[in-house]
């Protein structure tokens, strides 16, 4: 399960699906050196992204 804790790094590591998510959502952190650090929550805050739909549609994904 997805967190609002992890990383983005750590989400895209575990979860390579995800990608397609986070561009959907217009994240392109994953391929920024902060994804390592920066956690989802605050990505999501950082580009004004719904936290609950972007976790929505994430674990939804790893859940297929």
């Amino acid at each position: 399960m997805i967190t609002k804790e992890m990383t983005i790094g750590e989400i895209v590591r575990l979860y390579p699906q995800t990608l397609e998510v986070f561009r959907r959502f217009g994240l392109d952190c994953f391929e920024c050196q902060v994804a390592e650090f920066e956690k989802l929550e605050h990505g999501a805050g950082v580009h004004k992204v719904d936290i609950d739909k972007l976790l929505d549609e994430l674990n939804r994904i790893i859940n297929e």
